[in-house]
This record gives structure tokens, sequence and C-alpha cells, in this order.
């Protein structure tokens, strides 16, 4: 839901009623995850998906429902057998959908779309799953720890609600979590489904080559905040990277120093030149960063890992290097090479293999691994 906060704060501004429908979990080949979210108006406007369309309309549905009736409602959809095109996932999977009736009295809800217009980090626990009295509580949990609302049940719930929402804030993650009533981390009936707000995340390209230029585009697709760094003021310029968020002119590892970065910064250095690439790599691999990959020919990277050493990288930081950076997909002009460095990003993210998923049979979703209870 809060990836539709900019609408949706608009239309509670606006003192508009509307119903949202959450994708709060899943089963299966499942084609939008846990967070997913439908939003219809009163006057039946519609922004956002849950299925992707297999089961748009039967939501749209129960969005009109909910507003007539106030009240939130949990419904399961999958695959029919009888009639694949009746209302179910056509893909095979299921998915649970939670809907609920909006407006501005709903403080928690509000005020977490608010936060996350202006760009605020925030999560959003919901209860999904739980006894009646239950379904629909929220709780905004902000990443100091300070936080709004509550899930009405026992304080120690409500602790450890805020202890799991920030540890998925931390990592600007959505997913579940199974707890029981009492507040203890041990599976009880009582599932939470907790949303992240976050800024999007950085993806810095040093190396002002045209290769580069076609990376930022991929980038931006990708939904990161893009930098392109480069010491040489001549290539490091806006009409050569029109796409780029920020132009930095500066040596490459002083800026890597100097900038924030966190666990979900993807760092892609394109300058295949010893005097930037050891510098920077050397700060660039003891960072806590999501990846970090360089371009050069397999003669290249020899070289460099070899500098490396020589700088004093160790073992465990080289192992993180992707290089040569991307995955072999023959490419050759900058767009295709900017395609296969998106896709290594991406399989490193999600946990991917990279390979061909006709005759892989592994899933093509996976479920991802959630941060420990804090």
């Amino acid at each position: 839901m809060l990836d539709l906060a900019g609408q949706l704060h608009e239309w509670i501004e606006e003192g508009r009623e509307f119903a949202v429908a959450t994708v709060v979990a899943v089963g299966g080949s499942a084609p939008r995850p846990p967070g997913a979210a439908l939003a219809v108006r009163a006057d039946g406007t519609a922004i956002g998906s849950v299925s992707g369309g297999c089961v748009e309309g039967a939501v749209y549905d129960l969005c009109l429902q909910a507003l007539q009736e106030g009240e939130t409602l949990v419904e399961r959809f999958g695959y029919s057998d009888e009639d694949a095109f009746a209302v179910g996932l056509t893909c095979g999977g299921t998915i649970d959908v939670m809907i609920t009736p909006y407006d501005a009295s709903r403080t928690p809800q509000t005020a977490a779309l608010s936060a996350a217009a202006r760009g605020e980090p925030v999560a959003l626990a919901r209860v999904a799953q739980g006894p009646a009295d239950l379904l629909g509580r929220a709780l905004l949990v902000r990443p100091d720890g300070s936080h709004e609302g509550g899930l009405g049940g026992t304080p120690d719930l409500d602790r450890t609600a805020i202890g799991q929402a920030r540890a998925l804030l931390d990592t600007g993650r959505t997913g579940t979590v199974e707890l029981s009533e009492d507040g203890s981390h041990c599976p009880g009936g009582l599932t939470l489904l907790v949303e992240s707000a976050v800024p999007p995340p950085r993806m810095i390209v040093f190396g002002a080559i045209d290769f580069a230029a076609a990376l930022v585009r991929a980038g931006k697709l990708l939904g990161h905040h893009v930098t392109v760094c480069d010491a040489r003021p001549v290539f490091a310029t806006r009409a050569r990277f029109p796409d780029a968020d920020e132009i930095v002119v500066d040596w490459p590892h002083r800026y890597l120093r100097a900038t924030e970065t966190d666990g979900r910064t993807v760092l892609c250095v394109l300058t295949h030149d010893a005097k930037f690439d050891v510098p920077l790599l050397t700060e660039a691999l003891r960072l806590p960063v999501a990846y970090v990959g360089a371009m050069g020919s397999r003669r290249t990277h020899q070289d460099r890992d070899r500098r490396l050493r020589e700088a004093g990288v160790g073992e465990r930081e080289l192992a993180r290097l992707r290089s040569p950076i991307g995955l072999d997909l023959g490419a050759r002009t900058p767009e295709e090479t900017a395609v296969s460095i998106a896709a290594e990003i991406v399989a490193a993210r999600r946990g991917g293999t990279g390979l061909p998923l006709t005759g892989s049979g592994t899933p093509i979703h996976r479920a991802e691994q959630l941060p420990q209870a804090v």
C-alpha cells in the first residue's frame, strides 16, 4: 500500500473515501509480492494492482463492498482446476488479499501514508491474520523506534511488532511475520504484514563513459537514485548524462569515502583504469553495500586483483567483487551491457541463478529470507 502513498495521501487530503486491497500472503507462483495494492475510490476510480490482471475485477468489487459495509475482510484467490479463466490465479499460486476501507480516522495508516508521501522512512505493521477483533489493526513505526497506534493485544505484542518492523525497515523490505498473541516470537496464529517505505536505493556509477549512460537508464528503470562520478569534468556533464539524478566531479575513492551508502547501495566501477579502480575498490569492498561490480577484460581483472592484494585487500573482501561485471549475455553494445549488469544486480538482490528459466526447474518466485527479530 505504501507504494501508492503519494496518490492515497492526496485522496485523504481531498476528503475522499476509498478502500485498499493489499496482498498479505502468497503461496506457490504468484505475480505480485506481499504489499502490492489496489486502491478503489467510492466513485470507482482505481489505481494499483494485486495480481497483474488475474483477479483485479473480483478484488475491485470487494473494495466497493468494503466501502459500503465499513469492515476489513480477507479473501483468498487461487487457481481453479475446473476453469482456468474463472476468478483465480492462472499461474497456479494463491494470494491472500486484505481489503480495508479508509478515511482520515484511521490514524496510523493515514500517518504512514503521509510520511511515505514526504519521502520519510516508515514501516506500517498490520494484523493480516488472527482474531477478528485484531484484524486490520495497525502500528506505525519509525527508524528510531517511535510509533503510533497499536495492534490491540498486549503491550508485549506491540513491543515485539515494533522490533520486527524496525528490522524490516532497516533493510527497506516488506514481508510477513508470524507471532503469538502474547507477543512471543513463536508462530501462534497471528500474522503481521510489515510494509516499509524508504528512499530509493542508490546506484553510484563511477566512470563517465558511454556504457555509463546506458547503465544510468537501466538503474532508473530498477528504481535507483543514480549518481555518476568521474574526476574528469569534461566528461562528467549533464549533457552526457541527462537521466542521472546527480553528477559529481571528484576522485571516485574520495567521493565514496565522503558520501552516504547503506546495505541497498549498488556500486558500479566502469573506469577500468588502475589509478581510479584500485583506491576506489579498496574503499568499496570494505563497505556494507549490496553490490560491487567492476568492468574490464579478464586480463584487466587479473591485474586489478593483483594490485588490490598488494593494497592490502583480503580474500573475504575480494570475494565480494563482481568482476568482470555483469552476466554472460553475449552483450556488445552499451545498452546490451547495461542489461547484463542490471540482470546481475537483480540476481544478487533476489538470489537468482542467472540461468535461463526454460528447463531449469527452479522456482520463478522465491521466498525472501526476513531479518531475525531484534
